[in-house]
């Protein structure tokens, strides 16, 4: 399976030579991986993938975090893989497609995918953090379309920390203002508390608001997070790192071949 998908295979009969090297006396047919595939229980692959994820953490393990931090740092993300709806007809997304959308968490130590929750399209990113097991002292790196507060508030009550563009729509109520120093871009760095009876009742605890300005892009970003330590342009550089997980789909979508399946699945 995995040299198929690797090398772009819609079947292996064009490879006998190198089948018989690997031991497999016999030709393998599409309908002999699709055989497999719908008889054998794919929490056998789920759980070697941990195996192996557990390895090559490892391997990273002694690595220089994101800005030499020795917490783990993690960014939070999906990508929407499309899909035929004639063959997905349970992986809703539009009227004419089907899609799957891959929530994955990614240890910025190494770009390691450590957690992958697959949906269908509809279903909104926000939503992964529900079936997340928050890590005490580690960060999660996450876009403004992960915004809501009495979710951040259990990564917050879990002893986690979280990095995150704030929505136009948030208010906030400045409590105190920290000294900065601007030549790092950072323009200000407050202490807030959210400014509305729902986001109240939703974080009743206090937050930290950071303006930055990138030099490189000349563009002005807003950051809340519930870290209080850390200096703000290192809050900062943690969510430039968010990239990491943009280019980690970037790579997935260029080197495997996600987009056609092999033998797949006739039901839900």
């Amino acid at each position: 399976m995995a040299f198929a998908q690797l090398t772009c295979r819609e079947s292996l009969r064009a490879v006998p030579a190198k089948l018989y090297h690997l031991g497999i006396r016999g030709v393998v047919s599409r309908a002999t991986l699709a055989y497999a595939n719908e008889h054998r229980d794919w929490r056998i692959f789920a759980d070697f993938a941990q195996v192996l994820i557990a390895e090559a953490r490892e391997l990273y393990a002694k690595d220089a975090g994101v800005a030499d931090l020795s917490q783990t740092i993690y960014a939070l993300d999906s990508t929407t893989i499309d899909l035929c709806l004639e063959l997905f007809p349970w992986a809703k997304f539009r009227r004419t497609k089907a899609a799957v959308k891959l929530h994955t968490l990614i240890d910025l130590r190494g770009s390691i995918p450590t957690f992958i929750h697959i949906t269908d399209g509809k279903v909104h990113d926000v939503n992964a953090l529900d079936v997340l097991t928050p890590e005490p002292g580690a960060y999660y790196i996450m876009d403004r379309g992960y915004q809501d507060l009495e979710r951040f508030h259990r990564l917050y009550s879990a002893g986690s920390f979280f990095v995150t563009r704030p929505k136009t729509t948030l208010l906030v109520r400045r409590i105190q203002s920290l000294p900065v120093d601007k030549t790092t871009g950072v323009r200000s760095d407050w202490i807030v508390r959210t400014d509305g009876v729902k986001t109240a009742t939703a974080y009743p605890d206090r937050l930290r608001r950071v303006r930055f300005r990138d030099i490189e892009t000349k563009k002005t970003l807003i950051f809340i997070t519930n870290d209080f330590v850390l200096p703000a342009h290192v809050i900062a550089a943690l969510y430039k790192a968010r990239w990491q997980v943009e280019l980690f789909f970037k790579w997935v979508k260029q080197h495997l071949h996600i987009k056609s399946f092999l033998a797949p699945p006739r039901t839900q």
